[in-house]
């Protein structure tokens, strides 16, 4: 148990890189918690955002890969949302407090439902340049607890704690697997009461992302083909909605695979960033492009266009 937890790589990250806390609005228990990593002179990094269950350190495999290849990354924790606008406008505000314009998002789960109403919500003034949405979805509907949405905030944590491990994988699976599974039931403790029906309340009120406002964003989405808490029809209804993005297809990895197949979700997001190399819009320092080109190409080819 807790191989994660205490692996060489995890604590090397926890004593690396600093967490810090952010207040942006007027309330003050609204705290955005972050690992910021990689050069500070990157105007667009790429921002990581957890599932339901996540926290920042969720993602602590991509920040130490991607940071060590010259990209800087940040990797964040919501405060307590209880609607989708409130969100996007806590969001803004970060950006606004990080002084970033525009960014690149990676959203896991209910992540990438984020990302994608945050670029839909600025489309106007577009803070968002790009989208790598993992194991994610367009429209709260496909979980059916639509009518369950707005009593989250009465129920005790242990109840809640239920719910979203309902989710998690059942039955065998590969040791990878059952240590991020185990590693996330753990982060998954850390979160309190309003943490989570919060963040299920986002998940499961009725909204969809309206793709006409963003259809101007380039956008990469990794799935995977083993089971995971995304039925076949959400999966279909993003590539539908996105007939032009670039699809990343892992074997396996169920519900978290940036923890147990790392090292090929750290390549797509490379090879997803590599097309804004040599642009205002880089992700990564334009010292590390022609070493980090190279480590690239050695590894693999691109994803199924």
């Amino acid at each position: 148990m807790d191989e994660i937890k205490v692996s060489p790589d995890y604590n090397w990250f926890r004593s690396t890189v600093p967490l810090k806390r952010i207040i942006v609005d007027d309330d003050d228990s609204k705290v955005w918690s972050l690992y910021d990593a990689g050069p500070k002179s990157i105007r667009c990094p790429i921002i990581l955002l957890p599932p339901v269950s996540g926290t920042a350190e969720v993602f602590f495999q991509q920040v130490l890969a991607l940071t060590g290849w010259g990209y800087r990354v940040i990797s964040l924790q919501y405060p307590v949302y209880w609607d989708l606008m409130e969100f996007c406008d806590g969001f803004r505000k970060l950006l606004d407090h990080l002084q970033l314009d525009k960014v690149h998002l990676f959203g896991a789960s209910l992540g990438g439902f984020l990302a994608q109403k945050f670029a839909e919500c600025t489309h106007k003034s577009p803070r968002v340049h790009s989208l790598i949405l993992c194991n994610s979805f367009s429209d709260t509907s496909i979980f059916n607890q639509t009518w369950t949405a707005n009593s989250f905030w009465l129920m005790p944590a242990f109840m809640l704690k239920k719910i979203v491990l309902g989710n998690f994988a059942k039955g065998p699976v590969d040791p990878k697997m059952a240590d991020a599974i185990d590693f996330m039931v753990d982060r998954l403790e850390s979160l309190n009461q309003s943490e989570l029906a919060s963040r299920l309340t986002l998940n499961c009120q009725n909204s969809y992302v309206e793709p006409h406002k963003i259809k101007d964003v380039a956008v990469t989405i990794i799935d995977v083909f083993d089971q995971s808490a995304l039925s076949l029809e959400a999966k279909e209804e993003m590539y539908k909605l996105y007939p032009n993005a670039r699809r990343a297809h892992l074997k396996t990895g169920g519900n978290f695979p940036y923890l147990c197949r790392s090292a090929e979700v750290n390549l797509y997001i490379q090879i997803h960033l590599r097309q804004f190399h040599g642009t205002r819009y880089a992700a990564i320092s334009p010292a590390m492009v022609s070493a980090e080109e190279l480590e690239v190409q050695e590894q693999g080819s691109d994803p199924d266009q």
